[in-house]
């Protein structure tokens, strides 16, 4: 019996997915457990094995091409076997529905053309009196009916202005065009960015004047991503943020003192090592705050898989530093270095990037002494780390210059409440005052 490969779901808010690059060739032999293709998404690029046996009969989807999460990619039967082959793409039914809206828009209507247009008497002979043209009126009737009441709208209202994209709007607007004679090509005739630019075209500008036009950055790939992401972040869960300043001049000379320990072993431990070492101990007295929220189940976690945001220019990924609470310094610099440095390369793997606990966001390098940070979901809560800085402060009663930190930390209010939540910072600040604490 044949099997269907499909695009497999590498995480919660995959949606698609790039084959970009199949290892074997229709009519070779696939072994289980063989890798078979390559998956390319926003986050990262992968390696899929085949999960049977047998000899790769059809590549459904070629290198190259994306494809909603469930689309048939190719077929995998065993030896005599002569399946039916797949012509086209073939996805599962929330995707069929979602490929069918590109479907090109039916033609418009010659205006006075009326056949197919459904209509009560009543608003026909009013129709006709008024001199409305029932093919620009929208029926609120059954199916589409119109009524007499929609001719007497139309009459006193005007026709609806037309459907239109925010970014078409934004440049008609700019270039002083008028969108009720623009003809549009998006789908059920919505006017897109192309039909703009090409009313645009056809209108000439005046003799040395150049048309201004806008600078166009579309909104795909890990910005889109990204940007979904943070919507539904803020969307679905009841985010509080609660600030604190630290002194940390202790945690300077400790991270000065960690720097001439494995100043032979060529590891530069960092004050974020420090902070991942400190919030992953604390998480383990805290283990709400260790959690994630799941449809209507809170689990608790056991280990600590610290997630790390780095920023690309392509935007910003959050590898996982697993089981961090079990790890010392000196291994989590190293290991924070590589998956950084992985991050930069485009080369973390599915396990690097899933699962996660809870998640650290440093802006110190960018010269922040604080900030709001939002929710990775279903994560509980989400660390922000400013700058160190060095200013006055009152301390054993006399005023002196210290190190001080700023950190925030937005935690989900549906699963913990502000105390508990309040009582893991400062327990946290204490550990960054006192690097010690962190060993008791």
């Amino acid at each position: 019996m044949s099997d269907k490969i499909t695009m497999p779901k590498l995480g919660l808010t995959m949606k698609e997915g790039k084959v970009s690059k199949w290892f074997k060739k229709e009519g070779e032999s696939v072994e289980n457990g063989e890798e078979l293709f390559e998956v390319e998404t926003e986050k990262i690029t992968t390696k899929i094995q085949s999960s049977v046996g047998g000899i790769l009969f059809q590549i459904v989807i070629p290198e190259g091409v994306s494809v909603p999460v469930g689309t048939i990619i190719g077929i995998i039967s065993q030896p005599g076997e002569q399946p039916q082959r797949i012509e086209g793409m073939q996805i599962d039914e929330a995707a069929e529905s979602e490929s069918a809206t590109s479907a090109p828009p039916p033609a418009r209507k010659k205006p006075g053309d009326t056949r197919g247009v459904t209509s009560s008497p009543a608003a026909r002979r009013l129709a006709r009196e008024l001199g409305v043209d029932l093919t620009l009126v929208s029926g609120s009737g059954p199916d589409g009916r119109i009524k007499e009441s929609d001719v007497r709208r139309y009459h006193e209202e005007g026709p609806p202005a037309p459907r239109i994209t925010p970014l078409a709007l934004e440049i008609a607007k700019q270039e002083g065009l008028n969108i009720r004679e623009i003809i549009g090509t998006g789908e059920g005739g919505k006017i897109v960015r192309e039909d703009v630019e090409s009313a645009l075209a056809a209108v000439k500008a005046p003799i040395g004047q150049v048309p201004a036009r806008l600078n166009v950055i579309p909104m795909k790939g890990m910005r889109k991503l990204i940007a979904d992401n943070m919507h539904a972040s803020l969307q679905n869960a009841a985010q509080l943020t609660a600030f604190t300043e630290v002194d940390v001049t202790e945690m300077v000379r400790f991270r000065n003192l960690m720097l001439e320990e494995y100043k032979r072993q060529q590891v530069k431990i960092s004050f974020n090592d420090i902070i991942i070492m400190a919030t992953a101990r604390v998480l383990k007295r805290h283990p709400l705050m260790n959690s994630t929220l799941v449809g209507d189940e809170i689990i608790l976690h056991d280990d600590v898989h610290m997630g790390i945001a780095v920023a690309l220019e392509v935007g910003l990924i959050v590898p996982k530093l697993r089981n961090a609470d079990k790890k010392g310094l000196l291994q989590i610099a190293k290991e924070s270095r590589e998956l950084s440095d992985k991050a930069r390369k485009g080369a973390l793997g599915v396990d690097e990037v899933k699962d996660g606990t809870f998640t650290i966001s440093n802006v110190s390098m960018l010269g922040m002494d604080g900030f709001t940070p939002v929710l990775n979901p279903p994560e509980t809560g989400i660390l922000g780390v400013g700058r160190v800085v060095e200013k006055p402060a009152v301390t054993n009663g006399e005023i002196a210059i210290r190190h001080m930190m700023t950190l925030s930390l937005t935690f989900d209010h549906r699963v913990v409440d502000g105390a508990p939540a309040m009582t893991f910072l400062n327990d946290l600040a204490k550990c960054l005052k006192e690097p010690l604490l962190m060993f008791a």
